[in-house]
């Protein structure tokens, strides 16, 4: 089973830059498709943003196109997320997901297409 720990959460004022990790195990990475959603409180679970097998097509939520970019070293089975120009309405636990190649037919922000989820790790916006 794949195992996903997510790192890098901090507080940070609104304007800064984070750099999320998601480290796997249990499975080689290049075989999953990967997503980084979040959650803010008292809202729904949303995509933020997904990268395909070998890094090469990604896809990302209108809230954080030009902001976030994801990213996959499969050698280190990690996948990040870069983010930059952070606003206040980031603030959310961040999570990371997988999913096999083999069960989609493309990488979607849809939360219901992933079987394995991290813990989540929080990211805070505030001055």
């Amino acid at each position: 089973q794949l195992q996903l720990v997510e790192s890098g959460g901090a507080l940070v004022q609104p304007g800064g830059s984070l750099r999320l990790s998601c480290a796997a195990s249990g499975f080689p990475l290049h075989v999953f498709a990967i997503g980084w959603f979040r959650q803010a409180p008292g809202k729904e679970r949303e995509g933020v943003a997904c990268i395909n097998s070998s890094g090469g097509s990604t896809v990302y939520a209108d809230s954080v196109k030009g902001r976030f970019t994801i990213s996959r070293d499969n050698a280190r089975s990690t996948v990040y997320l870069q983010m930059n120009s952070l606003k206040p309405e980031d603030t959310a636990i961040y999570y990371c997901a997988g999913v096999g190649i083999d069960t989609i037919a493309a990488i979607t922000l849809n939360t219901d297409e992933y079987d394995y989820w991290g813990q989540g790790t929080p990211v805070t916006v505030s001055s």
